[in-house]
Formats: structure tokens, sequence, C-alpha cells
């Protein structure tokens, strides 16, 4: 995490040699950047992105998350993150997600707490948590619907499959898809001509947003999520089918 210039904040998953994959250490990280930053009115916007060429975010790493076997232990951890997502989703400036490379899995849940989702071109996005016998688990499937058609939402969901930017596009779940050599290089500078230079004026219609949030019971709604994946993560189809992915790396 490391600011940016101009009240603009930029939050970099450092994790590279791992795909940026969610741990225990990230999931701590975060909750110290909101907790520092969510009451600071000098923020006119938030960039969240990956590390490196390769990812923006795998999700959440099966090494450290394999250990926890029952529906209580792993809703410890989905809870937490599924918190950390909520409070992006109404952080009070705007949030955007620069999806710098493939985002799987709890990534996609992650960049569907941004309010603003750009890509690089060639990128690859799937909710493929299904492969692995269990649903969305950070409440990312209740902001997903909030984002995108329902219809569509569901169909993302319940395929697991991983999809092109392209389609991705048409699908509502990206805004824009920029040229990778202009998002390396520019990335921040295009974030900077979307907010207003006065931070008060961007917070202000994000507040619009953030009322309609919560009007709609969000977080109610991701905590229920949240307790469906913990009661699917105990079976035993879970466990077999991450031993299988685990052995297969």
């Amino acid at each position: 995490m490391s600011d940016a210039a101009d009240g603009i904040i930029e939050v970099k998953l450092n994790r590279a040699e791992k795909r940026n994959a969610v741990d225990f250490d990230v999931i701590e990280e975060l909750e110290g950047f909101l907790d520092q930053y969510e009451a600071d009115k000098k923020v006119r916007g938030l960039m969240l992105t990956g590390s490196g060429d390769a990812a923006f975010c795998s999700g959440g790493d099966l090494t450290a998350f394999h250990s926890l076997k029952t529906e209580e232990e792993s809703f410890g951890m989905l809870h937490r993150m599924g918190k950390i997502l909520y409070r992006l989703a109404i952080f009070p400036a705007p949030v955007f997600a620069l999806i710098n490379g493939t985002a799987v899995g709890g990534g996609c849940e992650l960049a569907m707490a941004a309010d603003i989702r750009l890509a690089k071109k060639g990128v690859r996005m799937g909710f493929i948590q299904g492969t692995l016998s269990i649903t969305t688990g950070w409440g990312g499937g209740s902001l997903l619907m909030e984002r995108v058609n329902s219809s569509k939402a569901l169909g993302l969901l319940c395929s697991a499959n991983i999809y092109g930017c392209e389609e991705l596009l048409q699908k509502g779940v990206l805004d824009e898809i920029l040229p990778e050599s202009f998002f390396k290089e520019e990335g921040l500078r295009y974030v900077k001509t979307m907010l207003a230079e006065n931070p008060a004026v961007s917070r202000a219609y994000k507040s619009i947003q953030v009322s309609k949030l919560k009007q709609s019971q969000l977080w109610k709604r991701m905590e229920e999520e949240i307790w469906q994946c913990a009661k699917l993560w105990e079976m035993e189809e879970h466990h077999q089918a991450v031993d299988r992915f685990l052995k297969r790396k």
C-alpha cells in the first residue's frame, strides 16, 4: 500500500510470486489500510491493483487456507475478507480496480468491490469457485449482482468459467479495456482524469452510491453468502477438490 499523487491512494497486492493470492498477512494489511484511510477526507480516489504483469489476484491462497477444515474455522477467514470487501464497496471515495492480469476466484470478488473496473487488454477473469465445490465466499456474488444484470451475474457464477476481457466488457463486469502499454504507464493519470480535483466533489457523489448500497442491505446479503460458502467449505467434496488442485501444482 502506498500514497499516490494528488489524494489518490494505491493499494497494490505485492505477492507476484504467488500470483498475488490473499493470505492472512494480506488480510491484516488490508484491514490496517482501511483503518488508516477511511476517515481521511483528503483522499479523492483509491486504486486496487496487483504487482507484476501476470495476475491481479488469484483469490485466496489455498496453501494458507487449506488447514481450515470446519464451517466455523473457514467462516472466520471468509468473514474477515467479506468485511474488507464491504468496506471497500462503501469506501467514502471512488474505488478503481486496475486489473493488470488474471483475476480468478476471490480475485474477481475483490474486483467487484470497486466502483469502476479498468482492465489491461488480454486479461482473463472467472468466478471459478464452483470448480472447488464452494461458492463465492467473500460476498463477491452479492457484489456482482449489485454491479451487473442479475441473469448475466448468475450465469458467470454458476458456470465457473474463465472469460476474456471483451466478453466481460459486454456483460458489464468491466467498464473499460486499456492497451497494455497505456495501462502500465498511464493508469494513474487516467484515473486522475475521472476524478474532480476537489475531493469533496467525488466523495459527495460516492455518498449517494453508498446510501443505495446500505439501503439494499448489502452487508446482510454478503454475510448470508459467506455462511453458505462456509457450510460448503467443510464438506469432503471441497477438501478433495483442493487436494487435487494442490497436487497438480
